[in-house]
């Protein structure tokens, strides 16, 4: 049996955008919710955020729903990270917030929005933690709390099992999302015997999908390595301009070419190239 990826697009949307009691699973599972905040009943909602005024800007996520509380929960599922990543989860966790508003009701009628944000690739290299909740907090005092906002970004790469000795569902839902791709024989146990991540694995069968379906799962991986590849000349050619303003310096300050070849990299013609520049 082959399985498709969950994290594509169109396999991310089947799994989570049509099943609710799916979804309260996950999002129980990955959100920090105590035992009173848990969701019980979900509502669908469309995924497009339209603007209240006129000219302004339309989105477009994942996964957007509103349990019996009236609270909101965006789900997005981000393949590469980006510095304008948070900008446009904050961009749409605000504009869920405004949206409750109505002429005339008194702002604390106003409910909590819940963003969860898995992302396939590591963006805070100088921790082991890959889970990172934020909310607005004092600058000096963290128990005070602006409640509204709550934001979590779950850097899918650096999940292994044992690093957790959190809820079982968490560590079952982030081992579906991270051990199965295309390249998946057999699916563990343990996920199967879950009834929830069990019916979720049937619905990645490639089986399953319909032949446009497959083609715009194979579109959406081709559009990542597309962007990978680009965010790698991008960072490359970046690279190569700091090595070359490095050089600049270290000859205007009259250092030896051997040092500065050592120090950038750069080939001992181009050293000498800039050095006949200056």
């Amino acid at each position: 049996m082959k399985y498709l990826d969950p994290k594509a697009d169109i396999t991310f949307k089947k799994i989570f955008g049509n099943h609710p009691e799916r979804l309260i699973s996950l999002l129980n599972a990955l959100l920090p919710l105590s035992e009173e905040e848990q969701i019980h009943e979900i509502e669908y909602l469309p995924t497009e955020l339209v603007p209240e005024l006129e000219g302004h800007k339309n989105t477009i996520v994942d996964v957007l729903c509103t349990d019996s509380r009236g609270r909101k929960f965006c789900v997005e599922m981000q393949m590469e990270w980006s510095k304008a990543f948070k900008q446009r989860v904050l961009f749409n966790a605000s504009k869920l917030y405004v949206s409750q508003a109505i002429k005339g009701e008194k702002y604390c009628a106003l409910q909590p929005v819940y963003s969860l944000n898995l992302v396939n690739d590591i963006f805070e290299r100088n921790t082991p933690d890959f889970i990172h909740n934020y909310r607005i907090v004092h600058d000096k005092d963290s128990n005070k709390v602006i409640e509204g906002l709550h934001f979590t970004f779950i850097e899918l790469p650096k999940f292994t099992p044992h690093s957790v000795s959190d809820k079982r569902m968490m560590v079952l839902w982030l081992r579906f999302l991270t051990e199965i791709n295309a390249n998946t024989k057999e699916i563990p146990a343990e996920l199967l015997n879950n009834p929830e991540i069990g019916k979720a694995v049937e619905d990645l069968k490639i089986s399953g999908f319909t032949d446009a379906e497959l083609r715009a799962y194979d579109k959406f991986w081709d559009s990542v390595s597309v962007e990978k590849t680009l965010q790698y000349d991008s960072f490359q050619e970046g690279m190569a301009q700091r090595s070359l303003e490095i050089a600049k310096k270290m000859l205007a300050k009259g250092m030896d070419e051997v040092m500065v070849r050592e120090v950038t990299g750069l080939s001992a013609d181009l050293i000498q190239h800039l050095k006949a520049e200056m």
